[in-house]
């Protein structure tokens, strides 16, 4: 039994891009979806029994109708290639307010074949080509939705936080102890969880996050714990896998050295629960790069410009990212040329800052 997992796609997410003149959409657009691209072909081509995608489909929670549409294509294109797809609800899919749909309700509306959503914390049974597979949804809870089914007057943040912690570990348990020990089973999570180490998604993150421990989740009842939210790839257990595939695409300079990809795990429905796991694989995709260059300008340096010219030929920029930091006494500051630094960037796909931080000098004290 095959699965592809992948999580964080953020389809809308633009900056760094600029308008395609074939598209009329943003090239940061075609870049997610690109890496998309490469989930779904590898999907069909390898005949995956199953596709986990672990939440935040959009960057918005109201994605451009173009976004919805570019999205459901590579949904029903898996679909219709007879490979069951569970989209799990994450927090950039989940709307503010309770009752109202999430991102992702259009596919359980129009009842789409071979398309299951996990927007509640429940046991799914899904029917593969290999046979079924039970998987526990943990979809992103929303403490709004949380606070008005509980009475947390007068608790604080951090008291409400560890409320929501306390009650999912409960039901989680009482999940997995009714698992089938005769089927497959997997946890799909848009969670953050204690050990984990993040990336910049912190700057997208609404509000403060809850936290769930290893613990809570690492039963071997469990033949594998698919995750998402935490934009850096990571495996936090070995048995069973406890994985987060990261997000696809770098959605700034602080994923600058993350590899990013999608994982796939094969079970072997036969055997008996933790000991299922037949291999697994991360597969990296075809990410835009993200380049940081800097230099540092001395106060006898002749040519501060041609300087950082030479620095930036010592860096394969083509089509890439790139920003440029320049430490500078301030007696140099006049020496930069913006105008010539940008032109020596023209091979990059985009140029996202030239920052010039100035440096302070020791003072000249004559006696």
């Amino acid at each position: 039994m095959l699965i592809v997992h992948t999580a964080d796609v953020h389809i809308g997410v633009e900056n760094y891009g600029f308008p395609d003149p074939e598209t009329r959409t943003s090239t940061r657009l075609t870049d997610f979806l690109n890496s998309l691209d490469e989930v779904v072909n590898y999907a069909i081509n390898n005949k995956a029994d199953l596709v986990l995608f672990c939440g935040d489909a959009y960057k918005s929670r109201n994605p451009t109708q173009t976004h919805q549409r570019e999205f459901a294509k590579r949904i029903a294109n898996l679909a219709k290639n007879q490979i069951p797809v569970f989209l799990l609800a994450g927090n950039h899919d989940s709307p503010n307010i309770r009752m109202q749909a999430t991102a992702l309700d259009i596919f359980a509306t129009l009842n789409a074949p071979n398309v299951s959503i996990g927007d509640k914390l429940k046991t799914h049974i899904v029917e593969t080509k290999n046979g079924p597979i039970q998987i526990i949804s943990l979809p992103w809870i929303r403490k709004g939705d949380f606070i008005t089914s509980k009475d947390t007057r007068g608790l604080s943040n951090t008291d409400i936080n560890k409320s929501i912690q306390e009650t999912l570990t409960s039901i989680i348990d009482s999940e997995i102890q009714n698992l089938n020990p005769n089927i497959p089973a997997v946890l799909a999570g848009h969670v953050s969880i204690d050990s984990a180490k993040t990336s910049s998604e912190k700057s997208m993150m609404l509000g403060k996050d809850y936290i769930l421990l290893k613990s809570s989740i690492n039963n071997k009842k469990l033949d594998y714990i698919a995750l998402g939210h935490i934009h850096k790839h990571q495996i936090l257990n070995e048995n069973p896998k406890i994985v987060y595939p990261g997000s696809l695409e770098r959605v700034d300079f602080g994923e600058e050295k993350d590899q990013k990809g999608f994982c796939v795990i094969e079970l072997d429905p036969d055997a008996n629960p933790g000991s299922r796991e037949v291999s697994f694989t991360f597969v990296p995709v075809k990410a835009r790069k993200f380049i940081t260059i800097k230099t540092i300008i001395k106060d006898t340096d002749p040519s501060a410009t041609q300087t950082v010219i030479n620095e930036i030929k010592n860096h394969d920029i083509d089509e890439c990212i790139v920003q440029v930091i320049i430490d500078i006494p301030a007696s140099k500051i006049n020496d930069i040329n913006e105008k010539t630094i940008r032109e020596s960037l023209m091979p990059a796909h985009f140029i996202g800052a030239i920052n010039k931080n100035i440096i302070e000098q020791n003072p000249f004290w004559s006696f």
